[in-house]
């Protein structure tokens, strides 16, 4: 199939260091060339693919220092691509709900991968208004704020198989706090975890410019570099070490995670989840196998002390079975055909 993926400009595909979306939107093109797919990448120009690239500006927006309007990219891209839709069987967007418009009146087959969270009020009537766009949400958890919506799939993400694993070398003497510093993630918590339980935490985090007086205050006050050190933002590349160096990692949310990504690159190194009940964990970690799923500071404490019952082993298994780029891309390739074909009934979608 010729396949258009459509990725924000915000980040490189793949990411530097910190950034979900633009992560699987990799692992996704790279996974469907690999199957033998002409895949077209509409991204920034600094980033890496074997698929074909089309830069949509020099580079990612978060590194370009002159840029003042992150909007007006995205503006030009989106017309670009809709003035060459003809060269493709599909387009797939992450652009949330950016293109609905344009792409809705071009009469190409398009789906939208809608990566964040869905409970803000004003999203609703946007939704209502597009009706008939094909929505893929990335979790059951995530589309339930827009029950009318029209989702046409669930896709969970996946990883790269090779990309993370459990490095035997790496003995286990941490709780592990992943991704960014900011309210909703909660990192405040971990440290209580950590220091209730005695044991070291080391975060590797993000912290945005909106988060940074959150951080200064409650954060960084609270970070002594011997139980609590902040090692800051780590690439692909540094995961394995520092997840196959910790007993488990901590997610004690307070918001409605759409997917985190953080849970399954865990679970790849074989570490155990102690994750608060929020959003998509239900779905993501089997409570008692891949870790532990809690309500509370108490129930993580004691999470904590029962994770010698857990197997590290089974957990890396358990992360092959559901959670490889592969499984996603063969997921999104039947609803590729799906639309193609019920797009033009007579056509015959060649793999």
């Amino acid at each position: 199939m010729r396949i258009a993926q459509i990725a924000p400009l915000t980040e490189s595909v793949p990411p530097r260091l910190y950034g979900g979306t633009e992560r699987v939107v990799s692992f996704l093109t790279e996974e469907l060339v690999a199957m033998g797919h002409d895949v077209t990448l509409f991204a920034s120009g600094d980033s890496s693919t074997s698929a074909t690239l089309e830069a949509m500006h020099p580079v990612a927006l978060r590194f370009d220092v002159g840029l003042r309007d992150t909007v007006a990219p995205h503006m030009l891209m989106v017309e670009q691509i809709a003035r060459r839709a003809d060269e493709f069987d599909v387009l797939h967007s992450h652009l949330d709900y950016w293109p609905f418009s344009v792409l809705s009146r071009i009469g190409r087959p398009f789906l939208t991968t809608l990566h964040g969270r869905l409970d803000l009020p004003e999203l609703a009537p946007v939704y209502d208004c597009f009706d008939r766009v094909p929505l893929v949400s990335i979790s059951d958890a995530q589309r339930r704020p827009l029950p009318k919506a029209n989702f046409i799939a669930t896709v969970h993400h996946g990883l790269p198989a090779e990309l993370l694993a459990p490095l035997p070398s790496r003995r286990p003497g941490y709780l592990a706090f992943l991704g960014r510093i900011c309210p909703e993630k909660c990192p405040d918590r971990a440290i209580r975890i950590a220091r209730r339980t005695g044991m070291p935490l080391k975060m590797a985090a993000k912290v945005d410019r909106v988060d940074q007086e959150y951080h200064d205050t409650l954060i960084r006050p609270q970070i002594d570099g011997r139980q609590v050190e902040h090692v800051g933002e780590i690439s692909d590349a540094e995961k394995s070490d520092f997840l196959s160096g910790a007993a488990a990692l901590l997610l004690p949310i307070d918001w409605p995670e759409p997917f985190g990504l953080v849970m399954i690159e865990a679970m790849a190194c074989g570490v155990p989840v102690i994750a608060y009940n929020a959003g998509s964990v239900s779905e993501i970690v089997e409570d008692g196998v891949t870790g532990f799923i809690v309500a509370d500071e108490d129930a993580a404490c004691g999470a904590v002390r029962r994770l010698g019952q857990l197997s590290r082993q089974r957990i890396r298994a358990r992360f092959e079975a559901r959670f490889t780029a592969r499984r996603m891309a063969e997921d999104y390739v039947a609803l590729y055909r799906r639309l193609a074909v019920k797009s033009r009934p007579m056509l015959r979608v060649v793999t």
